[in-house]
């Protein structure tokens, strides 16, 4: 897919590299000479243009990428001026990033496609992290249904998958099991990887290190955490 990301400041940054890593086209955009330098070898493009002039605002293929991402957030009124020049031009599907409440209900306003609220996300995974007391990783599906990767307690190691009884016992779907495998990058220095295996393991046991990933909602995880 092709982007465009106005505003290359740490959120932005790392949004440009990780899709373009990805193998999506990314054009970036900042008024920060700077910014532009430190990503310009990643990513297909980058500007230097002040996106809140309606001008040099058209410099950009705004019509002719699939998104356009308002990574602005420290300033408010650039954010919701770029916005509201994007809407002007009838670009169709943007994203833009929400740095608190009010920000976020001005573009509310705007009816675009989707608000990003990093600040407000990590938070919550903070809470997530410290309710747990494990390392783990949690995407919200809706208000009460989340997706969560962690690591297998040490009471599963040995057991098969099936064996766990995650749906019946705790109500919790295992969609992927991911297995540590040692590799050796460039420089001849051994890594451990995790690689999510192609079928849920029926005829292996759990091992030490490995991941689960499981479906279900939010209560329900709180309740194995306990119970485990």
């Amino acid at each position: 897919m092709k982007y465009i990301i106005i505003g290359l400041g740490n959120y932005g940054h790392v949004l440009a590299e990780e899709l373009s890593a990805l193998g999506h086209e990314i054009i970036g955009a900042d008024i920060s000479e700077s910014r532009v330098d430190s990503i310009k070898d990643k990513v297909a493009t980058a500007f230097v243009i002040d996106a809140t002039d309606e001008q040099s605002l058209s410099v950009l293929p705004l019509n002719s990428v699939d998104i356009v991402i308002v990574a602005i957030g420290e300033n408010f009124g650039a954010s919701i001026r770029v916005v509201a020049l994007l809407k002007q031009k009838k670009v169709s599907r943007i994203f833009a990033r929400a740095i608190d409440a009010v920000h976020k209900a001005v573009l509310e306003a705007f009816s675009l496609e989707k608000i990003l609220t990093p600040e407000e996300d990590a938070a919550r995974s903070l809470v997530q992290l410290l309710d747990f007391g494990a390392t783990m990783e949690a995407f919200r599906i809706d208000q009460d249904y989340y997706v969560v990767k962690f690591t297998v307690p040490k009471k599963f190691v040995g057991y098969f998958v099936n064996e766990l009884n995650m749906d019946e016992e705790f109500h919790l779907k295992v969609i992927a099991l991911k297995r540590a495998n040692s590799v050796t990058n460039c420089l001849g220095i051994s890594l451990t990887e995790l690689h999510v295996k192609n079928e849920l393991p029926g005829d292996e046991k759990v091992e030490e290190g490995d991941e689960l990933v499981c479906y279900g909602k939010y209560r329900d995880f709180q309740s194995f955490w306990k119970a485990i």
